[in-house]
């Protein structure tokens, strides 16, 4: 009987795990170039300081992807469409603008990542003919609307678990051979952000790789395309928390405690770091391999984050547009061959892709409150879904948005700094926005229900 129940308890185990995805994409999408980029900024601009953020932020991104989870399982459509239905076509375009926008700034800036990096492999072994970023940044493009346009979600997921992991491996060999602080570690856990506004950009660009608009809006389209269902549940939460409580938190606390403990010392200007000062964390491990191994590692987790954030744009657009979210209907297929090749403009950007990648998380992270109160309106209107939020997933989800808006706001507080400038005019006005937005919907709820 023992041995019948642990067979049993097995294939059930084994089943779940053959079957993980929905989350693992956005995994894949969260444990991309830019959150690498935020970590070893953050481990090499301020040691341990902001350990705490790198924890709060894969406990955070599990609570996020569990409510868009059940919003999606219980209403079983997309979130575009919930939108629509129970609180109107403006606010479905309010959330879909915000998305596209936060997704479309992360695209140019991913396709710049891969481009450069591709470039720099190739230069480096001697191909120098081949060693131009914009060249690759077209190849790249075409590649992406070739393959995604022919295989749609599941080509996004395909090779997802393998790099993931192979990059999440490389920087847990890491951890055990540099000699981590425990003591400054330690001191990492008390909630500050050091350095004022620095600091705030930083641990912005933290929180936003794990708490991003893109993750939330995305989870009810690729549990669709999985077909799964109110019945799923269980399988649900087993690919919520493996993936981004367990791998992410694992990726996320390996990247950041190898650049706490070895980049401070090599007296790099984090404000100026490229991706072959960030290769030094991996020294300790690699030795001379360190830059391939960790170009390799970014190369990959760039990658799989385009293949999954090209396809974001396409979803909520047909979702909102009443098309079939899928490769067999000629529009969707169209709008994902316009988003990937639109892409490669990012190759053309100017600047250090290390420092951009942490600005467009910070800025992805100021979108993301509007999509918070947006799926705790609707998991609380029982005309919305058939089981509202208990107290507990209520005061998760609130805890959540209390935190996502400090960290945004104290990045935007920066930004006033220099609100002449182009860029953090931009931040500026789209806060601004998306305050407007949050204040309108949080009235007509007190409107809705409580007066």
């Amino acid at each position: 009987m023992a041995t019948e129940s642990r067979q049993v308890y097995g294939g059930r185990i084994e089943t779940f795990v053959r079957q993980l995805g929905p989350t693992w994409l956005a995994g894949a999408i969260a444990a991309g170039p830019a959150t690498m980029a935020s970590l070893l900024t953050a481990g090499a601009s301020f040691g341990y300081a902001l350990l705490w953020v790198v924890i709060v932020s894969a406990v955070l991104g599990t609570i996020g992807q569990y409510l868009a989870m059940r919003l999606g399982l219980l209403t079983e459509k997309g979130i575009i469409a919930v939108v629509e239905e129970h609180l109107g076509e403006f606010w479905a375009w309010v959330l879909l603008i915000d998305a596209v926008l936060a997704s479309g700034l992360a695209q140019l800036v991913i396709m710049q990542t891969l481009a450069d990096v591709s470039a720099t492999m190739v230069g480096s072994a001697g191909l120098d003919a081949a060693a131009d970023p914009r060249i690759w940044g077209v190849i790249w493009a075409m590649f992406l609307a070739l393959t995604l346009a022919g295989g749609g979600y599941r080509f996004a997921e395909v090779g997802v678990k393998i790099i993931v992991s192979l990059v999440v491996l490389a920087f847990i060999a890491a951890a055990f051979v540099v000699p981590i602080d425990t003591g400054a570690a330690v001191s990492g856990l008390q909630p500050e952000i050091p350095a004022g506004v620095g600091g705030a950009l930083v641990a912005a660009g933290v929180l936003g790789g794990a708490v991003h608009i893109t993750l939330l809006t995305m989870q009810s389209y690729t549990m669709q395309a999985r077909g799964w269902t109110r019945d799923d549940v269980s399988l649900a939460r087993f690919d919520i928390i493996s993936s981004m409580l367990v791998a992410f938190g694992i990726f996320s606390l390996a990247i950041f405690l190898v650049a706490a403990s070895v980049l401070p010392e090599t007296g790099l200007d984090p404000a100026t770091i490229t991706e072959i000062q960030a290769a030094e964390a991996l020294g300790p491990v690699a030795g001379e391999y360190a830059v391939w191994l960790f170009l390799l590692g970014l190369w990959g987790a760039a990658i799989s984050t385009l293949g999954g954030n090209t396809i974001v744009p396409p979803y909520l657009l047909a979702d909102k547009l009443g098309w079939e979210q899928s490769v067999e209907d000629s529009r969707f297929r169209a709008m994902i061959v316009v988003v990937a090749l639109v892409s490669a403009l990012g190759a053309f950007l100017g600047g250090s892709f290390f420092q951009l990648l942490v600005l467009v998380l910070a800025f992805g992270l100021v979108g993301t409150p509007f999509a918070l109160i947006v799926i705790l309106y609707l998991l609380n209107d029982s005309d919305a879904v058939p089981e509202t939020n208990s107290l507990l997933e209520n005061v998760g989800g609130v805890a959540l948005l209390l935190v996502a808006i400090v960290l945004a706001g104290e990045f935007v507080r920066g930004e006033l700094a220099t609100v002449t400038e182009p860029a953090s005019a931009f931040v500026v006005a789209f806060a601004v926005a998306m305050a407007l937005a949050m204040l309108g919907l949080c009235g007509r709820y007190i409107r809705d229900n409580v007066l």
